[in-house]
């Protein structure tokens, strides 16, 4: 497929999101506003570790590849190309409803977005490299910065097993919703990886190295981990968009809608339930399904007057189901626990 992306300057696209901190950007996805499947640019969220660097024009190749090389974005994209619609969340989405609370952006339920984004796969730059020596292929972003804990000045960077690397759908990224990668999204190009948790989707992407042992680096071993296990695909989850938390809704018949998503299989269903545990029913699943971007949900019910606090429950195709209470850890990271959206029903 040929896909032609204007390449002069976009103007950066209008912001409409909910700002953690301005520099570096970091900000929510206000869910309430999406509409349809797609967050356009200025609404997809946005996580930034460093400053947002000028980013190069093109990738170098090294490592434990037979001719270490540059790739320009021009050669990138005369590749073929694949588009995927692709839902990103960060790893901690849901950190501020922990308790005790832990060190981090204090994200709520925002940090996420769905996007379609075109690109080549990195296959097809690098080969189906597959000799039994390679293990890892790392990502190096240009963005750099210093640590608050780590007192040196590193670059961005994480890595995927290899046999994740070099699948079919990990793509080096030039364009989002048809249009040149935003800078605060990692354009001209960045790494998107589906199903995982957006810290493997390296942004501003520079240098790609193919490796023959694991890498050990800061936002490998020490950040994006639970117990020293670097984090993979996202976990089911589901929310609530309408009724907004604590909104005055009229008595009779009542449309409860939201998203759902789950990095380990398609989103099989998402169970409604009430103040006082009682069900209310199986939501409608909306949307084409696609293997990598969440599905919208929506469901009728009639609840009485009073207070009410409304609960969404995902179950994705592989059997895995939001908890019910949080799971506690020491970064904040994967929390997918359900969140009640309290409401009061007037008569």
């Amino acid at each position: 497929m040929l896909v032609r992306v204007r390449w002069q300057t976009d103007p950066v696209p209008e912001r409409d999101l909910l700002v953690l901190t301005e520099e570096p950007l970091n900000a929510e996805t206000r869910l309430d506003r999406l509409h349809g499947t797609i967050a356009p640019a200025g609404r997809h969220y946005v996580r930034t570790h460093f400053p947002t660097p000028a980013a190069p024009r093109e990738i170098r190749i090294e490592g434990e590849v037979r001719t270490p090389r540059s790739v320009t974005l021009d050669e990138i994209h005369a590749l073929p190309a694949r588009t995927l619609a692709v839902t990103l969340e960060c790893a901690g989405n849901g950190r501020k409803f922990l308790e005790p609370p832990v060190p981090g952006e204090q994200w709520g339920l925002g940090a996420v977005g769905t996007a379609e984004w075109t690109g080549a796969s990195l296959h097809s730059l690098l080969g189906r490299e597959s000799r039994p020596s390679l293990t890892e292929v790392l990502f190096c972003g240009a963005d750099q910065g210093v640590p608050k804990d780590l007192g040196k000045r590193i670059s961005y960077e994480r890595s995927l097993p290899v046999e994740v690397a070099l699948g079919d759908d990990v793509l080096v990224a030039y364009a989002m919703n048809g249009g040149p990668i935003p800078p605060e999204h990692g354009g001209p190009l960045r790494l998107v990886v589906p199903s995982w948790y957006g810290m493997a989707s390296v942004k501003w992407l520079a240098r790609i190295t193919v490796l023959a042992r694991p890498f050990s680096g800061f936002f490998q071993k020490d950040r994006y981990v639970i117990d020293g296990r670097p984090l993979r695909e996202i976990e089911p989850r589901a929310v609530i968009t309408s009724p907004a938390d604590g909104a005055d809704v009229g008595g009779g018949s009542l449309e409860i809608r939201g998203y759902a998503w789950s990095g380990h299989a398609p989103i099989q269903r998402v169970e409604l339930s009430d103040s006082r545990a009682k069900s209310l029913g199986s939501a409608t699943l909306r949307g084409a399904t696609t293997p990598y971007a969440w599905r919208e949900f929506g469901l009728a019910v009639s609840l009485e007057p009073g207070e009410h606090a409304l609960v969404a429950r995902a179950t994705d195709a592989a059997g895995k189901a939001q908890p019910l209470q949080p799971r506690w850890n020491a970064l904040g990271y994967a929390n997918n626990a359900v969140r009640p959206t309290r409401i009061r029903v007037t008569s």
